[in-house]
């Protein structure tokens, strides 16, 4: 099942096409609610299961938009790739390298990557990834019951103000949190949607021509074990998100555009844009 919210609503799609919550309440009677976060929080889907005799809307009368505006937790995995490790000449950790992000560093689906003023930053790069989506509050979660707490899929933007990194490792939060330095969605994807999680290929494309790409298969820490892994430490809420980290680094500019493509998942697009110093309060 693939879920999805746009400027019209919160909808799940049938082919090319969006079956608006809306409609499905007022067509069979039922109560969804027209937030992903809530749907996410109840588990329920069953009224999702058959969509016989919704006409729903072409996609492409739709606006995406982020599944929702403010997860409680977003969670990123650094160095999972061993290109990514080689391309920033650093060595790969035996433990997943983890940090978190604000939800104030979010930009929507389709809109703008606002880089920051120079003097901030001169030096970024854009990360597609394997985002988790958690489905169930949850601690100390065995490997074997991972499946259980996962809600769905989707495709992820990161990026990193690489030279801010580079003055000190223990930047890495700065400079992962700046505004528009994160995305998620449009498209939330049910594991039962995915043949092989193992066997996607995540993709990061700038103006049209490929970046980066590798196969979840290579990522130094599965899906499934960053889930199981971060349980020992801390309540997984629904809603959470996990970024699993990007094969390689993928610098951008103002004037770019850039896409996260994982086919199966969807893709996630962006403009990038410069940013100028303006002091709001």
């Amino acid at each position: 099942m693939k879920l999805m919210r746009s400027a019209e609503g919160a909808a799940v799609l049938n082919g090319d096409r969006a079956v608006l919550f809306d409609e499905v309440n007022a067509k069979r009677g039922t109560r969804l609610p027209n937030d992903l976060l809530a749907l996410i929080e109840s588990g329920d889907l069953e009224p999702l299961q058959d969509l016989r005799g919704l006409a729903g809307v072409p996609l492409t009368e739709v606006t995406p938009r982020l599944p929702y505006a403010r997860p409680p937790k977003i969670w990123c995995i650094g160095l999972n790739y061993k290109s990514h490790a080689e391309d920033l000449n650093a060595v790969q950790p035996d433990e997943p390298a983890s940090f978190m992000k604000p939800a104030s560093c979010l930009f929507e689906p389709g809109g703008e990557i606002v880089l920051p003023p120079p003097e901030v930053s001169n030096d970024v790069d854009a990360e597609g990834e394997l985002g988790v989506i958690i489905g169930r509050r949850c601690r100390f979660v065995p490997p074997e019951h991972v499946g259980e707490v996962i809600f769905g899929y989707t495709t992820t933007m990161d990026l990193t103000a690489l030279d801010v990194l580079a003055r000190n490792p223990r930047f890495l939060t700065r400079s992962k949190s700046i505004d528009t330095f994160f995305s998620f969605g449009p498209v939330i994807v049910t594991p039962d949607d995915i043949a092989d999680v193992a066997g996607l290929e995540v993709i990061t494309e700038i103006n049209g021509a490929v970046g980066s790409r590798d196969f979840v298969r290579n990522m130094r820490h599965l899906p499934e074990k960053l889930v199981s892994f971060h349980s020992d430490y801390f309540t997984f809420e629904p809603g959470d998100v996990i970024s699993t980290g990007c094969p390689r680094a993928a610098r951008i500019k103002p004037g770019d555009t850039v896409r996260s493509r994982i086919d199966g998942v969807g893709r996630l697009d962006a403009r990038v844009t410069q940013g100028a110093r303006r002091p709001t309060w």
